[in-house]
């Protein structure tokens, strides 16, 4: 066999194996398609195909951002809103979900864009500007879940969805800002006057307390003195009877004696016979000698020395 023809064969050869040699990264997925019909799924690593039969696409299986574009949206109280948001997603990296985001939709991401944009404006539409701006997360989760259930069969997974902006006309924006000064003022003047009266019936309770201490100290007091006179009219009850009754008054009249002071003296008491003995004065009924020149209280003897 010539040469030449061997060569120009083994060339030949090597050329058609290099030109069907493909490599597919990790982060892909190669759909092999012969003379127009699915053939098999590439892996990642060497593969092979049949030059000029066979043709393989690549599908990112990683996950991308896809940005909804900024669109004017009315919301329920009649007002525009500019809003944006931002789609996550990516393929997923089975044989059947390869295929279904190349087969069962056209352009996925062109796709996801205006899906995006029509479920944001069914949401928003039936929500007031305010509300859309104190709900993202429940707008963010509303619109990952439609959008899930809407790309089912895409072979696609939604990862989540982020709002990135809801702004309102620069008029609008304005007034609502003053609105929200307002109402901040408002509470921060209850939370002053809320403090405010926290102090005023603390100090009140303080005073209560002191006043209660006051008079249940006072009320011990009168306690203990009512004791105190329980206890010594016990006492004289049980101890100070017949003679140390009778001594206890002698003890008194000598200290009034001592002193030149002049004291009236019951009658028909033994008192004034022992003052008598003791000082050598008779009852008036007893002697007939004559007094001084005063006399005695009516039915008493006036004792003294001047």
């Amino acid at each position: 066999m010539n040469p030449t023809v061997i060569y120009v064969g083994v060339s030949v050869i090597v050329l058609i194996f290099f030109a069907g040699v493909r490599v597919v990264r990790p982060t892909s997925r190669g759909l092999v398609e012969r003379l127009g019909k699915y053939q098999h799924l590439a892996m990642p690593g060497f593969n092979w195909i049949i030059p000029l039969i066979d043709r393989m696409y690549l599908v990112n299986v990683t996950e991308v951002m896809v940005n909804a574009e900024p669109q004017e949206i009315i919301t329920s109280d009649k007002l525009n809103a500019r809003v944006d948001a931002q789609v996550y997603l990516k393929v997923k990296s089975d044989e059947e979900s390869v295929k279904a985001s190349q087969y069962n939709v056209f352009n996925y991401q062109y796709q996801i864009v205006n899906l995006a944009r029509t479920t944001l404006r069914n949401i928003i539409g039936t929500l007031t500007l305010k509300s859309a701006n104190s709900e993202r997360g429940k707008i963010n989760s509303e619109l990952q879940r439609t959008m899930r259930e809407e790309t089912m069969h895409w072979g696609i997974e939604i990862v989540r969805t982020e709002l990135k902006e809801i702004d309102p006309p620069k008029d609008v924006q304005e007034t609502m800002n003053k609105v929200v000064k307002a109402e901040n003022e408002k509470v921060a003047a209850v939370d002053f006057a809320t403090a405010t009266e926290t102090m005023a019936d603390g100090a009140r309770r303080a005073e209560i307390k002191k006043a209660e201490g006051v008079k249940q100290a006072k009320i011990l007091e009168a306690e203990g003195e009512a004791q105190a006179i329980q206890l010594v009219n016990d006492a004289a009850d049980r101890y100070f009877v017949g003679n140390a009754q009778l001594l206890r008054k002698l003890i008194t009249v000598e200290t009034a004696l001592s002193a030149n002071t002049k004291i009236v003296i019951p009658a028909n008491s033994e008192l004034v016979n022992i003052i008598s003995d003791m000082a050598g004065i008779l009852p008036l009924g007893r002697t007939a000698m004559p007094l001084k020149q005063a006399s005695a209280p009516a039915g008493g003897v006036l004792a003294g020395h001047s």
